[in-house]
């Protein structure tokens, strides 16, 4: 239950601080006193989207604060591990800043909370029941939801397990179906694969072998170039008269006359003799090299059509021969394992298949359990309408089974069936209650919830909306019945709720310093009488209404 609330600078909340007791506490006053504003605020502690709009006018941020007793459940104590909370203080202490930025920042007993995981922790806590809440009963893809809330620990987790295998059940049909869609696309692009890579595989690339080609290419191509240079080259050294090789001789011989008369006489003979055996060499290399010299045409074109092929696969594959030989390479491996994804369609399939058998195995079990749930659901509500002023009425939970498609909560879907005049049909709940009877149904599935569940608080906003009278004195009776299980805090406008509260808030709205305030009082015996007397009378309390509110009190109280 909640301890302890401190807003600062919320709406037209400048500072307040409460606390609150275990029972029922009513929170009353003026239409527009700024009630639903502490609903509000509570809302923002147990993960509801906050706004910069909440800041109250002229501040930078708003701080709400919240003291929270420890929840109970096991499951709480399990997501508080996961999320890292220190329980060692026994309380939960939550934080929310909102700042005129827009931003929002949450924290859960010092620690830093997203929203979502502060929205996981809220559920353990509060929770909220505004007045037109009522309006989830006109909704009947709604109506399976109540049911699953009596469930057991046990249905709880087998519900859970059931939706975490349809979700992968979801994932894998989907799988399949886009391989199914794309299978004749896929198909295509083998083929595709397959032309490419013979093709390629019938050229037998090599590394470097453009290269070569061109080079081999350009040496037949300047074959006569090539011959009349080496023959120049050789008639200048060798063959014409006189020879080049014949005067270096000639030279070499006077210099060796005269080297051993001077070192530097010594090095140039030294260097004529290497130049003239050196130019030997290569008068050698150019015999050998016109020896081997042979314009061969069929090389030549077979050269051209080689880089021919080369030049059209590289308009398709690749700048060069490398990047050619690497696409062979990755649509060899592509191909290689489309008999692998051919293979895991098949296993796929097999796997939905059981799959599929097992998640209608296990909604049958649910479906079993949830009639179970529904035939006391419905004993537990005719009982509660009963003490609410409907004592005629007829409830039914209605089973509608697809027996050929299952969906995330199992196999059912049900509908509330209702009637409350004796000896008329029942028909569809959201097309025959009224306002009033929607909010009492209402009440009266909380009742039923509050006994099956640890909830630590309940907030009622204004639920009692639209009544007075006698029924309005049996929705007290049952707001007060509920909190004998579970901490209630009740907005109200009905003096019957307000006196049947064990503690009482009377909330106004003031002007201070030009500025619009609202201030939150706690009220003792006395007061309590004067504001039950307020709401029973208006503006005008007179002896008889002060006498009627203390026999009011008086009466519920004793109830």
């Amino acid at each position: 239950m909640i301890l302890e609330l401190s807003i600062q600078n919320f709406a037209i909340i400048p500072k307040l601080h409460l606390h609150f007791q275990e029972g029922m506490t009513a929170l009353t006053g003026e239409t527009g006193a700024g009630k639903s504003i502490i609903i509000d605020a509570m809302s923002l502690l147990a993960g509801a989207r906050g706004s910069s709009e909440f800041i109250r006018q002229g501040a930078d941020k708003s701080v709400i604060e919240g003291i929270f007793e420890l929840p109970v459940q096991a499951e709480f104590t399990s997501l508080a591990k996961e999320l890292g909370l220190d329980l060692d203080e026994g309380v939960l202490i939550i934080q929310r800043d909102l700042v005129r930025s827009g931003k929002s920042f949450c924290r859960v007993n010092g620690r830093t909370m997203t929203l979502a995981n502060l929205k996981r922790i809220g559920s353990y806590l509060v929770d909220i029941q505004g007045q037109n809440d009522h309006q989830q009963l006109l909704q009947a893809d709604k109506h399976l939801s109540f049911v699953d809330a009596l469930g057991s620990d046990d249905f709880k987790e087998k519900l859970a397990d059931y939706q975490e295998q349809f979700t992968t059940y979801q994932q894998l049909s989907k799988q399949v179906q886009q391989i199914r869609n794309n299978e004749q696309l896929y198909v295509q692009r083998l083929d595709m694969l397959k032309f490419q890579k013979e093709e390629i595989e019938q050229a037998a690339l090599l590394p470097g072998e453009e290269d070569q080609l061109l080079e081999e290419r350009d040496k037949l191509l300047n074959f006569q170039k090539i011959m009349d240079a080496f023959a120049k080259s050789r008639a200048i050294l060798s063959l014409e008269e006189p020879n080049l090789m014949d005067t270096l001789s000639l030279v070499g011989g006077q210099l060796q006359e005269i080297a051993h008369l001077d070192t530097d006489y010594e090095e140039l003979s030294e260097q004529l003799q290497s130049a003239y055996y050196l130019l030997q060499d290569v008068s050698a290399g150019i015999a050998k090299q016109i020896d081997g010299l042979e314009l061969d045409e069929a090389r030549l074109d077979e050269i051209e059509q080689r880089l021919s092929v080369i030049k059209k696969l590289k308009r398709k594959y690749g700048q060069d021969i490398e990047q050619i030989l690497n696409y062979l390479a990755e649509i060899t491996d592509e191909l290689g394992n489309a008999t692998q994804t051919e293979d895991q369609l098949e296993r796929l399939e097999a796997k939905c298949k059981a799959l599929e058998q097992s998640l209608w195995q296990q909604a049958e079990q649910i479906s079993h359990q949830r009639h179970q749930m529904a035939h006391h659901l419905s004993k537990e509500i005719m009982q509660e309408l009963k003490e609410l002023y409907l004592e005629n009425t007829q409830f039914e939970v209605r089973f509608f089974k697809d027996k050929h498609q299952l969906h995330l909560q199992g196999m059912d879907q049900v509908e509330f069936y209702l009637t409350t005049n004796p000896g008329e049909p029942l028909k569809p709940l959201v097309k025959v209650a009224s306002g009033g009877e929607l909010s009492r149904i209402l009440l009266a599935l909380k009742a039923i919830f509050s006994k099956a569940q640890q909830m630590t608080s309940i907030i009622f906003d204004e639920v009692d909306t639209g009544v007075s009278g006698r029924v309005a004195q049996a929705i007290a009776e049952k707001i007060f019945k509920i909190s004998q299980q579970s901490q209630v805090l009740c907005i109200t406008h009905l003096p019957q709720v307000a006196a049947a509260a064990t503690n009482q808030y009377f909330i106004k709205k003031t002007v201070q310093d030009g500025r619009t305030t609202t201030i939150v009082q706690p009220l003792n015996e006395q007061e309590r009488v004067q504001e039950v007397a307020r709401m029973l009378s208006g503006a005008e309390i007179t002896p008889l209404t002060i006498e009627h509110a203390k026999e009011l009190i008086t009466s519920l109280q004793a109830k």
